[in-house]
């Protein structure tokens, strides 16, 4: 069982990862060690709700191909446990992300003595400009 957040979560089976040899410089060892991982989730078959899914897909990001398959290659630790753990983080926080609902904003109006308070301040500052002013004798 993989938890995203405390309302969601996710089977194991519906999360497919593959171990892969890393891309880039690193001497011996990457061309023998296969430490990448390829994290494949089927957005459309999981258990995740239809409103979610839709959410999921909307997002514009260029990891979900046209078929709805989220890819996340994980590659940048040298060891497959640590690639594989920082590839489930990436996936909660693609999803947390995703599926986050932000509170609609409620217009608020300055308070009468807050106006009050400004317009005696813009009134002050034009008498301190206008003594700046040339002196006439």
């Amino acid at each position: 069982m993989i938890f995203i957040s405390d309302t969601i979560s996710l089977d194991d089976h519906e999360v497919d990862i593959s171990a892969i040899r890393s891309q880039g410089a690193g001497g011996q060892n990457v061309n023998k060690v296969s430490s990448a991982i390829h994290l494949r989730f089927d957005i459309n078959a999981s258990s995740l709700s239809d409103f979610q899914k839709q959410q999921l897909l909307a997002s514009n990001d260029n990891r979900i191909t046209k078929e709805g398959v989220l890819v996340i290659k994980a590659q940048q630790f040298r060891t497959q446990e640590q690639n594989k753990i920082d590839a489930f983080e990436r996936l909660q926080q693609f999803i947390v992300a995703a599926t986050h609902i932000s509170k609609s904003r409620r217009p608020t109006k300055p308070s009468k003595s807050a106006r009050r308070k400004r317009l005696e301040q813009k009134k002050q500052r034009g008498m301190t400009k206008s003594l700046r002013g040339k002196v006439d004798f």
